[in-house]
């Protein structure tokens, strides 16, 4: 190899090529970061609030395709410890305090101590039967806030949430909100990001690609299992923290099978195993749903699972099976 000529990796392609990718993902976050902060300065009120739930269902996603795309495990019940993170945060901002981070902290320990509960029936079930076991763990959670009205509200959910505060100041305006929600969001989807990295991730991958060799390599695939249910639910419960700051209030409609549904269907949209596929599933599901909803006499859902099936058959490996063809190319 002569000096001017750059190492090559199997393949033929430049070994200084991973470090360009990473540079290049690098700017690349952080443009759209600029971009996300700038947006209530260029947003009315109304589209800012839009934003701002598309961030907190894009965290959801997030943990959601922790689950589906990193671990392979299909979950229809996930909704559950957004609903148990955001009622704690909700009861804890009206009873006790809610000054941050004190509601964040309470919604991301339900939200992990509910995955805990419910981790240890679906950890060794396997496809369906996982899938049709977390839709009946979160629709028994549904029902049980429906019922306990002294806690939840009961169907007409926990109401009078007071605005989180930050150094005492309320954050009512829907700017300030929206920053407080992207500023956390940005942290979980971080740490997300960390966990599908580290080797406790590839560990996950493997599990998801062949569970049975991994357990005869020694792995305890089960334990695996369980600690991302329970690291999954933790960020859900984090997003239904950041819920509850939004909105204020909480029903028993935000922890039931059709809010599941739409994060499974924004993570397979998005590309299951790409995170930031999954922000852009839950992006389009939320904009078509809750801002194009209403102009479309409310078949919002209807373009949705039209969408669904365009995807399905043109793009198996959604948004994010983009970005691997054209690399391919």
């Amino acid at each position: 190899m002569t000096a001017i000529e750059a190492p090559t990796v199997p393949g033929g392609a430049p070994a200084s090529a991973p470090r360009v990718t990473r540079a290049r993902t690098g700017i690349i976050a952080v443009a759209v970061l600029v971009v996300l902060a700038a947006a209530p300065f260029m947003l009315a009120p109304f589209a800012t609030t839009t934003l701002t739930r598309v961030l907190v269902f894009a965290l959801f996603a997030v943990s959601l395709d922790l689950l589906v795309g990193v671990t392979g495990l299909p979950s229809l019940g996930h909704a559950a410890y957004l609903g148990a993170g955001a009622y704690a945060a909700g009861w804890v901002s009206i009873n006790v305090t809610a000054e941050a981070p004190v509601p964040l902290l309470v919604g991301a320990g339900f939200g992990a101590l509910a995955a805990a509960l419910t981790g240890w029936v679906t950890v060794r079930s396997h496809g369906v039967f996982f899938l049709m076991l977390t839709l009946a763990i979160g629709e028994t959670l549904q029902q049980l806030a429906d019922t306990w009205e002294t806690v939840t509200g009961g169907a007409n959910g926990l109401t009078g949430i007071p605005a989180v505060r930050l150094a005492g100041t309320p954050l009512a305006n829907a700017g300030f909100t929206y920053w407080y929600v992207l500023a956390v969001g940005v942290i979980g989807f971080a740490l997300v990001v960390m966990v599908a990295r580290s080797p406790f991730g590839a560990a996950l991958r493997g599990i998801r690609d062949n569970e049975p060799r991994m357990r005869a390599l020694g792995y305890s695939t089960a334990r695996y299992k369980y600690a991302v249910i329970v690291m999954a639910g933790a960020v859900a419960g984090l997003a239904g923290a950041l819920l509850v700051a939004q909105q204020r209030l909480v029903t028993p409609a935000d922890m039931g099978f059709a809010t599941a549904s739409f994060a499974l269907l924004a993570v397979i949209i998005g590309g299951a195993g790409s995170l930031w596929g999954a922000c852009l599933g839950a992006a389009l599901v939320i904009i078509i749903r809750d801002a194009l909803g209403p102009s479309l006499d409310g078949h919002g859902t209807l373009v949705l699972g039209i969408v669904f099936v365009l995807v399905v058959y043109l793009l198996p490996r959604g948004a994010a099976g983009l970005r691997i063809y054209r690399r391919r190319r």
